[in-house]
């Protein structure tokens, strides 16, 4: 059965990597989205009548109604929405440009409100629909000079798993992808960085160098990753994870946050628990 996959932020990275894969499949009908759709030219040798190119910054409530209607003129209901379009920011707590971390806000987060909530009606009516937000290991585990781009990942984590609980009984699967180092543009190009001016904080400064000395060198692969949530969606929708972390450090770090916190807690169990005072 052909289904119709609606992309996010398709010209660079993972966005890419996952419209590549899909406008080669016979059973995908492909929208491929970004803020500038001339950079979509990748996806013409592959396009046969299947594919749609269309100019989308999610920060625009305007755009996300015309792609709607544009879809619907043309294919009727959305099956797959992928939530890909993001941007990171480096900087510490103390010192980030707050207008810089409100845009961030306005694309990671907002973005992905309205147009989840745009498609929702319409998965609902179906009683059928799959959802991927993008999110990080970051989303889950916190590093330095990250606090505002965790804090983007967190609020994603938050409401995709409260929504996969709001949807799970009207046939709509949610699910996380939560990948470590890739070899896309995100600590390149696509993270703003301010390095920090403060003595106290001189020695976070190679942290963010380091990391964009090494884009485009990291241990992920976007086209295997595209692959993995092609086939997680397409043949596995019984088991489909809420949250599933791609890349060895990912998991690894995963894995040992949860096993952390969980001995914490049971270290302050009994502090914990006598906090309740039960009424007579």
């Amino acid at each position: 059965m052909t289904k119709t996959w609606l992309i996010t932020g398709t010209s660079t990275g993972f966005g890419r990597a996952l419209a590549t894969l899909l406008a080669q499949k016979e059973d995908v009908r492909l929208v491929a989205t970004a803020r500038h759709p001339e950079q979509l030219d990748y996806l013409t040798p592959m396009d046969h009548g299947q594919i749609l190119r269309l100019a989308l910054d999610v920060t625009q409530l305007d755009q996300i109604k015309s792609v709607l209607k544009t879809v619907h003129d043309r294919w009727g209901n959305i099956d797959v929405l992928v939530n890909n379009a993001g941007i990171g920011y480096f900087g510490t707590f103390e010192e980030s440009d707050l207008s810089a971390v409100q845009q961030m806000f306005a694309v990671n987060v907002w973005g992905l409100i309205h147009l989840t909530r745009a498609v929702l009606p319409e998965m609902r009516q179906q009683h059928a629909g799959t959802i991927v937000n993008f999110s990080s290991i970051g989303g889950l585990y916190s590093f330095p000079t990250l606090s505002y781009y965790h804090a983007t990942k967190y609020a994603v984590e938050g409401m995709s798993e409260s929504l996969e609980k709001e949807v799970r009984d009207l046939g709509i699967k949610v699910m996380l992808i939560e990948p470590s180092g890739f070899r896309t543009d995100w600590a390149g190009r696509s993270s703003q960085k301010t390095l920090p001016t403060h003595p106290d904080y001189q020695p976070l400064a190679s942290f963010i160098q380091d990391n964009a000395q090494g884009a485009h060198h990291e241990a992920g692969d976007p086209q295997a990753a595209a692959q993995i949530i092609y086939d997680q969606v397409t043949h596995h929708q019984a088991e489909l994870p809420l949250r599933l972390p791609l890349g060895e450090f990912a998991v690894k770090t995963a894995l040992q946050k949860v096993q952390a916190e969980a001995v914490a807690f049971k270290a302050n169990y009994e502090l914990s628990a006598s906090a309740d005072r039960p009424l007579d």
